[in-house]
């Protein structure tokens, strides 16, 4: 027969879950602390306690490999977990319970369609919902050899039992979730520190040049590259790129990128034929809605040329010494998987002394103010031309100083990458 459910029965009975659990904060330890008790609640020959998997309470948006994350059970068959129907997807009288929110008592689980056999040998069962803030968080299920074992009384003291169960449930899923989130945390700083080594560490070091670039990602790492590295012939190749989407997906393919640019631009081919060899070879590394725009060129230092194809890229901006600016507009298909035609073609500009090129993504011109305006190719074009004077880090600078104060925050909502090229004047 089962305990009263007394003022003085429920004080004890919370005492007891509160003192046998103060000490940890071990999800499964917990789980089985709790089913140590049940048995001076309720008689039964099975019980399991199961939580569920805390991406479903947490975050509906995703789709977990299995509905229960963490249980505790005596008296079952140990079911397989890739293979139990109620592990899995919530089958049978506990699935049943877990959707719901709702009770039950099956006073002959051979009469009951919701039962799922989990032993040889039960008769009657009795389910209540573990419930914490109004969400279901788990549920409690006792099972006997007899039939009709469980009465309306049982029910009322089995839900307290799991009210009072509840609280300690929680705690040790959100500890779960803090040593989850630390686990993550370091793997960005990992990834992050490895990705940061793949940008350039020095400004490159070419007579008559100074070439200056950034990348500040919106997360810890992203999908915006740029680089500059000396081909074998003394020129030096300059690319800007921007992988669709952030984050790691991003990050992934800006490094497959990289990787397949270095090594084909050190074969000695231009421009055009390096972008035609990254068409075909890039989709291998990205999905069906994967994308990169980018700017690839290269600088014949003593010719003072630059040759470059430009992807689906915002256009280059060019300041010419005497004032003139201009958008270098020529645009080729982005690289995808998408089927497109891979016919591609470069196109040259001279530098004369003083000019300066500009090379950005559009996290710099998309940046928003209060009233979704966007920073865009005007303001940036001005904020250049009022400090063609300055150093290129300094022209960075201002241009970074410039959409922080238009956007009235130090946040960039997208990853936010520059690259400035200049040719020196000599001096007299």
């Amino acid at each position: 027969m089962g305990m009263k459910l007394t003022a003085e029965n429920k004080y004890r009975l919370m005492t007891r879950i509160s003192h046998s659990i103060r000490d940890t904060l071990g999800l499964d330890e917990i789980l089985n602390h709790l089913l140590n008790m049940v048995q001076s609640v309720l008689d039964y020959d099975a019980v399991g306690i199961f939580v569920l998997n805390e991406d479903i309470v947490y975050s509906r948006d995703r789709h977990p490999h299995s509905l229960i994350a963490g249980l505790a059970m005596r008296g079952f068959d140990m079911p397989q977990p890739t293979v139990d129907p109620m592990l899995v997807s919530g089958k049978g009288i506990i699935g049943h319970v877990i959707r719901t929110g709702e009770s039950v008592i099956a006073s002959d689980v051979r009469e009951d369609p919701r039962y799922v056999e989990g032993r040889k040998g039960t008769l009657s069962e009795i389910a209540v919902p573990i419930v914490r803030k109004k969400r279901v968080i788990g549920a409690l299920n006792l099972e006997s050899n007899t039939v009709a074992k469980y009465i309306e009384n049982d029910l009322e003291v089995l839900r307290f039992f799991a009210d009072a169960a509840s609280i300690s449930i929680e705690k040790a899923m959100l500890h779960r979730q803090l040593l989850d989130k630390k686990l993550i945390e370091e793997q960005l700083k990992t990834a992050q520190h490895v990705q940061s080594r793949l940008l350039p560490d020095s400004h490159p070091d070419i007579s008559g040049y100074n070439i200056v670039g950034t990348c500040i990602p919106t997360y810890e790492i992203g999908g915006d590259y740029y680089d500059y590295f000396k081909l074998p012939d003394g020129d030096l190749a300059i690319v800007v790129a921007d992988v669709s989407g952030k984050g790691i997906p991003a990050a992934l393919i800006m490094t497959a990128f990289r990787a397949l640019l270095r090594a084909n631009a050190r074969s000695g081919s231009g421009p055009k034929d390096v972008i035609k060899t990254l068409k075909h070879l890039l989709p291998d590394f990205m999905g069906e809605s994967n994308f990169v725009t980018s700017v690839y060129g290269v600088l014949n230092p003593a010719a003072g040329s630059f040759e470059y194809v430009n992807c689906g890229h915002h256009p280059p901006i060019l300041f010419r010494s005497n004032g003139n600016v201009e958008r270098l507009k020529d645009r080729n298909p982005l690289l995808s998987s998408a089927l497109e035609d891979i016919s591609r073609h470069s196109v040259k500009v001279s530098l004369a002394e003083g000019d300066l090129l500009l090379l950005y993504t559009d996290g710099v011109i998309e940046v928003i103010d209060n009233d979704g305006n966007e920073f865009g190719a005007d303001r940036l074009e001005a904020v250049v031309q009022s400090s063609l004077r300055s150093t290129v880090s300094d022209i960075i600078s201002n241009i970074i100083r410039a959409t922080h104060d238009f956007a009235g925050t130090e946040y960039f909502t997208d990853d936010f990458t520059l690259v400035v090229l200049q040719r020196n004047q000599k001096t007299p």
